[in-house]
């Protein structure tokens, strides 16, 4: 037995030894290099050998080396930005291909509504953005990656907290009531655009901003994004078209070998810009200068040096990506954990994505495309509000601080004060706990058959959904009236589903005479739910435990429980948008989509919403043909109607709230006639480029007309006490130019620059409103309640400041205002005049420099910090404002709104600036190393003098949106991030 086992081996090695050989033999060696038109090098390039899995890239010098099947014959050699290239290798083992440039401002594929076009064939306005045009850094939604990148499109942080919300516009603010914000589209599923966290008005301390939407997507996974500007580009989308579209596409596989790329940074934030406040010794000086005898407790202490810190980020994502011809597939895993510059805050993101597109059936006319998006977020949440009262929250406590007053007793405890006193800020940050988990689900499946050449059907199936779970607390020992010796707790769990079934029928044929047709019609039915429950206690017996998980250590008379459930809302629609192009010179774009809402009143279920746009390429023209400086000139004009229905669902019906003792009371009186917010949007633009498409860009005029506006007043008695939905009369204007412009500065072999820039020129105006008087921009703090300074008038930008006239001190340091004191003012705007983008980026050889700015000009910040956080009465018991003193005003100057803390907000702030170095390939296996470093919020020059003049904190007023206002808002932050990005 062992003998014969033994003669098996022997007669079994030659074939081990020769089957090395025989592999050899039936594949070829193949090498060669790839360049540019230039003789420059493209690393990074996709060597894939044509018809199967056999592929590579190339290495830091342009050069590749593969095994290709003894009866291959075509290599495909691709590289974004130039235009892929079939290379003969029947012949050859050795290869040198030339990439021919493919200009991205011509012939780049751009998404729009419910399809793709090349942008040289766009009608309307559109910016497409792809991954190499993002900003870079800590990213935890996808609009910081296109801050400051596109004309007209303007992104303020609401808060500096990771993971905040922010306020997006584009071209300006066309509604009083209703949403303003964009739609956002992610892979062909349009958005709800709210998010599942519950929602918290803590005890004395106010309502904590909203979390960012989009939180659940990782920017790693994004390949482009395009912003969708006018009525010709986004009437395609009908009632949720009017504020502008994103749209969002993340990557997909490309056929080859398994392909794994591999990211990894780690950063550390700080606080941009701190608020001058008096230090110890000038807090002893003035209370000398004011004749104080008390005030001075002998400490020296920097309460915001206590509540912040050197915040760590680590962020780490893997994408796999792979197939060929008939099928491609790429699954991804990303890791985010942002620690926020105040201490108990942070956020951790936690994704998973796969997607995959299929063919079928030898002809390849069955195809299925898949998404799965998979999403958990993690919040820990400072005690940083919008409204806070005389108590203020974290940001207001550490700021007026007594600085002579220590956070701790000789004793080692906290220095907590009475009740009414002011608050220590640390004592807040440890009696504070406030954790919000939400988990995202988005996945679509999408099958289409090619009826025949260039029809194609297709279905859409989405759901959306997102569960969100928050439990806080403050703790007995904090000394807030209502809570001290008592503490508080809340638990809230919140549900949000949408679901899409989305039929399309599209038809793409070019014709003998030059006549091109693409059309697509389509039927699209959305549902949106959205409900949750809370539950509440104060007053417990220990503090060692979370309160949220006893509470039913509370007693019943203080506990609360309440659950709530919006009416389903839903969207019906049916569209049509076809585009001819005639000789590559002459291009029509028509577009119609008919929506009918549950949220409108039974007169008017359903709105229609048509645009039309045309389009000449005056370059394509014989007496332009032979010209050497206009590579591209082209003129674009469009009209269309969008509507906006982003209002509570429920608004044109009858609505009862059920009371504790099971009575129920009218809450909203029905509205039949209630109808869509409607924007009808003329423009205009101009397409170039220019001297060998070294200087290419846009410029486009714009004219929007926002009417029926959307709005609620109390319900007019005897009615009893509810809400009432109506239309108002009146216009809201948006008008203005847009420009966006890039140039190649220098072109060499080794040196290459391009230099761009956007700006937008607007003037947004309420027109022929004689309704009553609408207040919102409310001002919280000591000395104000129920202060505005916001009004919607007629003949005035929204939410324009109207504001007492302050004119200075009289010799006793009170203030002295316009009339007596009796009369208030329009005195500002807070909507910018003028947007700014600039970029620059620079190379040499490896090296490469990226910086981005951004700046907004001709506009106002009310700074309600200034107004109540930091008054000249503090002095004595709380902090001020270090540049109160030399004012001689008087310590009884009564604290009141007004002109005086209405500061001109202009900005210019180097956003984004990375440095980055291309290392090549090491070894065999880890292939295109690129180490970077990049810098976020580096500086920022202007005048304001509150945190940062980007800014909104959210002080609307019964819905009325505000805009432009400054409360003691979580702190910008200042990184600096190192990492690096490799293949495998």
């Amino acid at each position: 037995m062992i003998t014969t086992r033994i003669m098996r081996a022997i007669l079994l090695c030659p074939l081990f030894l020769a089957l090395p050989c025989l592999l050899m033999a039936q594949t070829k060696a193949i090498s060669g290099s790839v360049k540019d038109e230039k003789g420059a090098a493209v690393p990074g390039a996709t060597v894939q050998v044509k018809g199967t899995n056999t592929g590579t890239t190339t290495n830091a010098e342009g050069d590749f080396k593969l095994n290709a099947p003894n009866a291959a014959t075509t290599l495909i050699v691709s590289f974004l930005g130039y235009t892929t290239q079939e290379v003969d290798i029947s012949s050859n083992s050795t290869v040198a291909v030339v990439l021919a440039m493919d200009n991205t401002t011509l012939t780049d594929v751009v998404v729009v509504g419910y399809g793709t076009t090349r942008k040289k064939d766009l009608t309307g306005a559109v910016t497409s953005l792809k991954t190499k045009d993002f900003n870079r850094g800590i990213v935890s939604a996808p609009d910081q990656l296109i801050q400051g990148k596109v004309s007209g499109l303007m992104i303020v942080n609401n808060s500096g907290a990771p993971g905040g919300a922010a306020t997006v516009r584009i071209r300006g603010n066309a509604s009083v009531r209703s949403g303003n914000q964009p739609l956002y589209v992610v892979d062909g599923v349009p958005l709800d655009g709210r998010t599942a966290r519950p929602n918290i008005d803590a005890n004395g301390l106010g309502q904590t901003p909203d979390a960012n939407p989009l939180n659940f997507i990782n920017s790693f996974d994004i390949a482009s994004i395009e912003v969708l500007k006018d009525a010709s580009a986004t009437a395609i989308y009908g009632s949720r078209g009017s504020n502008g579209v994103i749209i969002i596409t993340t990557k997909k596989g490309a056929p080859g070998t398994t392909k794994v790329d591999v990211s990894y940074s780690v950063g550390t934030s700080n606080m941009m810009k701190n608020l001058d406040v008096l230090s110890p010794s000038e807090y002893r000086k003035a209370l000398d200068d004011y004749n104080l005898a008390g005030g001075d407790y002998g400490g020296n202490t920097d309460a915001m040096d206590a509540i912040t810190r050197n915040a760590l980020t680590n962020n780490i994502n893997v994408g796999v990506s792979g197939g060929n011809e008939n099928g491609r597939y790429r699954a991804s895993f990303g890791l985010l954990d942002q620690q926020g510059i105040v201490i108990k805050s942070g956020l951790k993101k936690y994704t998973a994505n796969l997607n995959g597109q299929y063919n079928f059936l030898e002809s390849k006319r069955l195809g299925l495309d898949f998404n799965l998006s998979a999403a958990h977020t993690r919040e820990q949440l400072a005690p940083i509000t919008n409204n806070a009262g005389f108590t203020g929250s974290l940001i207001g406590q550490a700021l007026q601080w007594n600085p002579t007053q220590p956070l701790y007793k000789t004793d080692g405890s906290l220095n907590i004060l009475g009740n009414g006193d002011p608050i220590n800020p640390l004592a807040m940050s440890k009696a504070f706990n406030d954790n919000a988990n939400i988990s995202y689900l988005l996945g679509s499946i999408s099958p289409y058959v090619n009826i025949a050449d260039g029809l194609q059907y297709r279905f859409l199936y989405s759901i959306n959904r997102q569960i969100g779970i928050r439990r806080a607390e403050i703790k007995s020992f904090i000394n807030i009236n209502g809570v001290n010796g008592f503490g508080q707790a809340y638990y809230g769990n919140t549900e949000l589903t949408s679901q899409l079934f989305t039929h399309t029928l599209s038809y793409n044929k070019e014709f003998k005479n030059n006549l091109n047709l693409s059309a697509v019609v389509g039927y699209e039915y959305q549902k949106f739910e959205y409900r949750g429950t809370a539950l509440g206690a104060l007053g417990f017996s220990t503090d060692e435990l979370d309160y949220t998980n006893i509470l039913q250590n509370a007693l019943q008379s203080n506990t609360f429980m309440n659950g709530f459930q919006n009416p389903s809302s839903e969207i019906q629609s049916v569209f049509g948008r076809v585009t001819m192009n005639l000789q590559d010179k002459y291009l029509l774009t028509g577009t119609l989509r008919a929506d009918g809402s549950s949220k409108f009143g039974a007169n008017n279920k359903y709105g229609y919403f048509p645009s039309f746009a045309a389009k000449w390429n005056i370059s394509n023209e014989a007496f332009l043909k032979g010209n050497t400086f206009f590579n591209q000139l082209a003129v674009r004009v469009g009209w269309g109607i969008t509507g906006n229905q982003e209002f509570p669902a429920g608004a044109a019906q009858e609505q009862y709230v059920l009371g504790a003792g099971g009575g129920a009371g009218l809450s909203n009186v029905a509205n039949p006639d209630l109808k869509w917010e409607s924007s009808q949007q003329l423009n205009a633009g101009i397409d170039f480029s220019l001297a060998d498409n070294r200087i290419y860009g846009s410029v486009d005029y714009f004219h929007k007309k926002t009417t029926n506006l959307l709005f609620n007043f109390p319900a007019i008695q005897p009615a009893p006490a509810s809400n009432y939905w109506i239309n108002l009369p009146g216009n809201v204007l948006n008008s203005g130019v847009e420009l966006a412009i890039k140039g190649d500065v220098v072109r060499g072999k080794d040196w290459q620059w391009t230099l761009g820039a956007n700006a937008a020129f607007m003037k947004n105006e309420l027109r022929d409103y004689a309704g009553p008087i609408v207040l919102t921009g409310s001002i919280s703090g000591q000395g104000v309640s129920g202060a505005t300074i916001q009004r919607l008038v007629s003949g005035h930008p929204l939410n324009t400041f109207y504001v007492r006239d302050f004119q200075g001190f009289d010799d006793n340091g009170q203030g002295v205002y316009a009339e007596k004191g009796s009369s208030m003012y329009y005195l500002g705007d807070p909507n910018p005049d003028q947007l700014l983008g600039i970029t620059s980026e620079l190379n040499y050889k490896r090296w490469a420099l990226n910086i981005n700015m951004n700046g907004a000009f001709g506009h106002h910040v009310y700074n309600n910090t200034a107004n109540t956080v930091l008054p000249i009465g503090n002095l004595g018991s709380r902090n001020i404002a270090a540049s109160l003193l030399g004012t001689k005003e008087a310590l009884s100057n009564p604290i009141t709104t007004s002109s005086r803390y209405l500061e001109k907000a202009d900005f210019m702030k180097l956003t984004n600036a990375t440095l980055s170095y291309n290392l090549g390939n090491i070894g065999r296996n880890i292939k295109n190393v690129n180490l970077f470093v990049t810098g976020q919020n580096l500086f920022v020059l202007t005048g304001y003098s509150g945190f940062d003049p980007e800014v909104n904190t959210d002080k609307s007023i019964n819905g009325v949106t505000s805009f432009g206002i400054e409360y003691s808002p979580y702190p910008t932050a200042r990184t600096i991030l190192f990492g690096l990005n490799f293949s495998l």
